[in-house]
């Protein structure tokens, strides 16, 4: 089963109202969200949103907290993990973000806070390899892509998995973990099939 509450990017760019909307249901069909245990799946999610989706979202509901750079919403996603938008400046410009944070860890949306700033202020566009499966999972149509069932083993069900063209096999269905770089680098919109991976430290 895919869990992690690692902080974590899952969309490269600014994403539309509609991307928006997408990537808060990205895990619908997660047995975890039908088992209403789905925190860890959301808890450490990121990603950029516009200035006019920032402030869209401030006038929904009243926030739960409100400070000078961060907001969270007062309605909860699943358990205490709820969103959290930031307007951050980076490199000399505001910017806003989109996060899902575990405010049973107090700590949780000033650690987010300083990991988004971290990833967006390296010198060279980069993408890790699991940056790229996140972004090829949350621009997905639910149609092509699931959840391993029944069918598959047991040690794997549980796990995402996408549509992929076979070798004249039509479309294959392949674990999300288990794509191959030519796969990776077909799913990827054009602009992002060459961003370099980032160097180790």
């Amino acid at each position: 089963m895919h869990t992690s509450s690692a902080i974590r990017k899952i969309f490269e760019g600014v994403a539309s109202r509609c991307e928006m909307h997408h990537m808060f249901n990205r895990h619908r069909g997660a047995p975890a969200v039908a088992d209403s245990d789905a925190g860890d799946l959301f808890a450490g999610e990121w990603f950029e949103i516009a200035e006019c989706d920032y402030d869209y979202m401030l006038d929904i509901l009243p926030p739960l907290f409100m400070r000078g750079d961060m907001f969270a919403l007062s309605e909860y996603m699943t358990g205490s993990v709820t969103s959290v938008f930031f307007a951050l400046s980076i490199d000399g410009r505001t910017r806003w973000f989109h996060g899902y944070c575990d405010l049973s860890d107090r700590g949780s949306p000033d650690r987010m806070k300083a990991a988004i700033i971290d990833r967006e202020t390296r010198p060279v566009g980069a993408m890790t390899r699991e940056e790229r499966l996140e972004h090829i999972w949350s621009s997905t149509h639910d149609d092509y892509r699931g959840y391993a069932g029944e069918r598959w083993p047991a040690a794997i069900r549980g796990k995402r998995t996408i549509l992929v063209y076979g070798d004249g096999r039509g479309t294959v269905l392949k674990l999300l973990d288990d794509l191959s770089d030519d796969e990776v680098s077909a799913k990827l919109p054009v602009q992002l099939r060459h961003l370099p991976q980032p160097v180790a430290a």
